[in-house]
């Protein structure tokens, strides 16, 4: 009997030995180099506009095994860059941004939805001129590596939702601007 018992303990030891270790939720620092939130609309139904916002910071985690992880991303909406510097004074005024009232926009994450291994979409609330709305984040890209020059933990991901700018009270001259905004974010985040 103490032989089992011996046998027993010893191949306990030795698959414990041999599993992998439980990963547990890492955090990323959003890399505000290379995370830039774009947004585009169609201008009179002549073109499609697109600009984008130079100023990004925030956290992802991600908890690989349990297949979990949360976002938490703030957005200088002065850094709004349209390409001319006109219009971006403009944009930021009372009947679009009203950066002067609300410097920042945020998206924070109520839940991430994997398909297999990788994120496949994000439900979160989106606040844009002190209004908050649920919104789904599609993620279209996801990459999970050692970034190639920094030699650390990385991830790269792209991700795209449509809002109704006239919900977050920035609608003026919608529907001849349009009203639907495309909102894509590339980010790229670095383990701390």
């Amino acid at each position: 009997m103490h032989a089992f018992a011996r046998l027993s303990a010893a191949l306990v030891i030795a698959a414990a030995a041999t599993a992998p270790a439980l990963a547990a939720p890492e955090t990323y620092n959003v890399d505000g180099t290379h995370t830039f939130p774009r947004f585009s609309y169609s201008h009179f139904g002549m073109s499609t506009q697109l600009s984008r916002f130079d100023k990004t910071t925030g956290t992802v985690v991600l908890d690989k095994a349990a297949k979990t992880g949360a976002v938490d991303i703030v957005i200088d909406m002065k850094s709004v860059n349209t390409g001319h510097s006109t219009f971006n004074e403009h944009i930021q005024g009372e009947d679009f941004l009203d950066t002067a009232k609300y410097p920042t926009a945020t998206f924070k994450s109520t839940r991430v939805n994997f398909e297999g291994d990788k994120p496949a979409s994000i439900d979160g609330n989106l606040t844009i001129k002190g209004v908050t709305r649920p919104v789904t984040l599609k993620v279209t890209n996801f990459v999970n590596m050692a970034h190639p020059m920094l030699k650390k933990d990385a991830i790269g991901a792209d991700a795209t939702v449509v809002i109704k700018r006239t919900e977050f009270n920035a609608g003026k001259y919608a529907p001849n601007v349009g009203d639907d905004v495309t909102i894509t974010v590339s980010l790229e985040a670095i383990k701390g």
